[in-house]
């Protein structure tokens, strides 16, 4: 069921229409208002806005080591990777097992467009206009089992295709995690587009995760398998460095990464001499999210 997140803007929050349609670069006569019927946001991340980044910005800085450690290595390299066909491994504790083909998902899927904030654990951060499915949709066509309490995802390893596979930074696959309340969350979802348009590879095509109050690293890119589970996952980061990256990894301006500070970030397409703006709890998303971690120790880098 999608549209589970109510949309709470109003049309003084909205983005100027020739903004909004330049930006996008949508089809002729596309209505703000449709656009923006899935979008919802907390009051913190209202008040600082949420211009969306440039199209330039969003694909050419970024970060997936499967082609390369530098920002630009993915849009260099990226357009190796093989997209089509694609499928979705869905396995461990569901009632319908299977490799699901991409398109068999995108026609039982409602797709939306919902502008996040979206911040790297690097302190830098940008605003991307996504479009995709809420996670918990996927998640229920394949059956969630009640023992069911973790959820594993993969990246795609095709080292012909990677070149950035070829070097020990990481123990490829990629593989990320989330516990089940935190997968089934409205705000959670799989990526299919920016802008309206096909996320291009660099991004994470055809398909990735984006849970926008968690640092970026979590929004595991080129997803191939999901498995439900009882215990934890493991994940990437926590694995090559459990003491600078945590399970959890929710955005917080309170706790330092151990090796640089968090309190505040730098924008992403704001000119080398734009001033670092504060980072919100949960990136804006305290409102929305908090409650999921009461009791839990938030004073450490988890």
């Amino acid at each position: 069921m999608a549209h589970r997140w109510k949309n709470d803007l109003t049309d003084n929050d909205v983005t100027p229409e020739h903004v909004f349609l330049n930006r996008r670069q949508l089809v002729a006569g596309a209505a703000v208002g449709v656009a923006l019927a899935g979008i919802g946001i907390g009051t913190q991340a209202k008040a600082a806005g949420l211009e969306p980044n440039s199209w330039d910005d969003i694909t050419t800085y970024n970060n997936f080591y499967e082609f390369g450690t530098g920002k630009d290595d993915p849009v260099k390299y990226a357009d190796r990777l093989t997209t089509s066909p694609w499928s979705v491994t869905i396995d461990g504790l569901v009632d319908r097992p299977g490799a699901y083909p991409f398109q068999q998902i995108m026609e039982k899927m409602t797709i939306e467009e919902r502008i996040y904030r979206f911040r790297c654990v690097e302190a830098w951060s940008m605003v991307v206009p996504w479009n995709g499915f809420e996670l918990a949709d996927l998640l229920e066509l394949a059956g969630v089992q009640s023992r069911a309490k973790y959820v594993a995802f993969e990246t795609v390893l095709r080292r012909d295709e990677m070149p950035g596979t070829r070097f020990p930074v990481l123990d490829w696959p990629y593989v990320e995690g989330l516990r089940m309340d935190e997968a089934m969350h409205p705000l959670t979802m799989m990526a299919t587009g920016i802008y309206g348009r096909d996320i291009p590879n660099q991004n994470g095509a055809p398909l990735r995760l984006v849970v926008p109050w968690k640092y970026g690293f979590k929004s595991i890119k080129s997803v191939v398998r999901i498995t439900l589970m009882e215990d934890e996952p493991p994940t990437s980061w926590n694995k090559a460095n459990p003491r600078e990256y945590g399970f959890y990894s929710n955005v917080n301006p309170n706790v330092d990464h151990p090796r640089w500070s968090q309190a505040t970030e730098r924008r992403i397409g704001g000119g080398l001499f734009a001033p670092k703006i504060d980072t919100l709890m949960f990136n804006g998303y305290e409102e929305e999210v908090s409650g999921m971690y009461d009791g839990m120790d938030l004073t450490k880098f988890i």
